[in-house]
């Protein structure tokens, strides 16, 4: 990391570059959607000038019911995201969530994702620093933003300092998140650039039963604070038809919303002193 920028692929994420967006529906469900997103993503990121980054789930091992949707698998999976990136020369990311998974997976991603309930996992974070790939580590919800600090101190143990972390909300009584948004400023002043998860800040943890509800509705306002407090990346899982989704249908945004909830996001992000994109 030089100067707080973490390069992924082809993008660079944090100081002085432009709002980053890293993308797509929460768990891959078949390789027709994963291309559809990715081509809508392509061209709704590319008019607003904002770099993009790939992100869906081959596996999600949080699940609250033994029965819900986990995703492809590893293999699978795999194989699909590299699809992506061959068929529109995107950079990807993926949750890895046991060590042993991290080898394939750094084979083929391009940077690699702690998933919040994960990031005071110390092994896993140092079998996925060992690869030299650039990290995003999700804030757990039970955590505090000056805390993370700790947590990029290990990565630094470990031998990598490309670091990206992100903010998600934080757990507030029974099925409720709140977003701090004092959180961006506190975790960038470890070095970091800071991305700001917008689709999973509004869902409700446990709340639909055997899953998580959420409140979809509130995803561009949160979008739009947090790039006027000055985030480096949104993370913004979407999909053509969110209800019938396999994986958080209740907090994910359509596809036909998105480009206007990044037209809003890059408005505000320039409003808070951010140069635009390409070309900008």
């Amino acid at each position: 990391m030089a100067n707080g920028v973490v390069r992924i692929g082809d993008v660079e994420i944090g100081a002085g570059r432009p709002l980053a967006l890293i993308a797509g529906p929460c768990a891959l469900e078949s390789e027709a959607l994963a291309m559809a997103v990715a081509e809508a993503l392509v061209a709704a990121a590319g008019r607003v000038g904002m770099p993009l980054v790939f992100k869906s789930s081959y596996l999600k091992d949080n699940r609250l019911s033994a029965g819900a949707y986990a995703g492809p698998g590893l293999i699978e999976g795999l194989r699909i995201l590299a699809r992506v990136r061959s068929e529109f020369g995107v950079p990807l990311i993926s949750d890895v969530h046991e060590r042993e998974e991290v080898g394939p997976a750094a084979a083929v991603l391009d940077a690699l994702q702690i998933p919040a309930y994960l990031c005071r996992q110390t092994r896993l974070l140092e079998a996925a620093c060992a690869t030299g790939k650039a990290i995003n580590i999700k804030k757990g919800q039970f955590m505090a933003p000056d805390d993370m600090g700790r947590i990029v101190a290990k990565a630094a143990a470990a031998g990598n300092d490309r670091v990206l972390l992100t903010e998600r909300g934080a757990s507030f009584g029974y099925h409720d998140l709140v977003v701090d948004m004092r959180a961006i400023q506190i975790m960038q002043n470890f070095g970091c650039p800071v991305v700001f998860d917008a689709t999973h800040s509004v869902q409700r943890p446990g709340a639909a039963g055997g899953a998580s509800g959420g409140t979809p509705e509130f995803v561009p306002l949160l979008a739009r604070a947090a790039c006027a407090a000055g985030c480096d990346a949104l993370f913004i899982e979407t999909h053509p038809d969110p209800p019938s989704a396999l994986s958080d249908a209740r907090s994910m945004i359509s596809l036909a919303d998105l480009p206007k909830t990044l037209e809003q996001a890059v408005k505000a992000a320039r409003a808070a002193g951010r140069r635009g994109g390409a070309g900008a």
